[in-house]
């Protein structure tokens, strides 16, 4: 666009303002958004007779209505038996069987150890000195029921 031509522009967009603005328009429609053309009086503007349809308008009891229904959800929902756990010890029994594996271990081979140290004691071919000090007794006790049947 040239200098000349911008000047035109505004040219004849200052001549449509001066008509404008001195009431010479030709067949535009008056708007009169404060002026009462029947009263001849400026209109005061009722914040109660708004027709506009806005989104505040659309939303505005939806926030209570929301929170309304969050809470009887809320009062349905919490019941101690859906909170609590349907096997409460499970992560319990699950970092005890590790350790109870090792245990399970020893017990058996405790248990193992003792029957062998009471068969060797039975034979009197005990390496220990509890076994031995049993397998003591019994030749006593044999000795002393065989000079009594004498």
């Amino acid at each position: 666009m040239s200098l000349a031509e911008a000047s035109e522009a505004r040219k004849a967009r200052l001549a449509a303002l001066r008509d404008r603005k001195a009431g010479l328009d030709d067949g535009s429609i008056i708007k009169t958004r404060n002026f009462d053309p029947d009263s001849r009086t400026v209109r005061k503007r009722n914040p109660l007779e708004a027709t506009e349809d806005t989104v505040e308008k659309n939303v505005e009891g939806l926030a209570e209505k929301i929170i309304t229904e969050d809470e009887l959800r809320r009062a349905q929902e919490l019941d101690i038996f859906n909170i609590a756990p349907k096997r409460p010890n499970w992560d319990l029994k699950r970092d005890m069987d590790k350790k109870l594996a090792k245990l399970e271990r020893k017990t058996q081979e405790a248990i193992h150890a003792l029957i062998r140290q009471r068969l060797a004691a039975q034979k009197g071919e005990s390496d220990d000195l509890v076994g031995a000090m049993n397998a003591q007794e019994q030749q006593n006790a044999s000795e002393a029921l065989s000079d009594e049947e004498v």
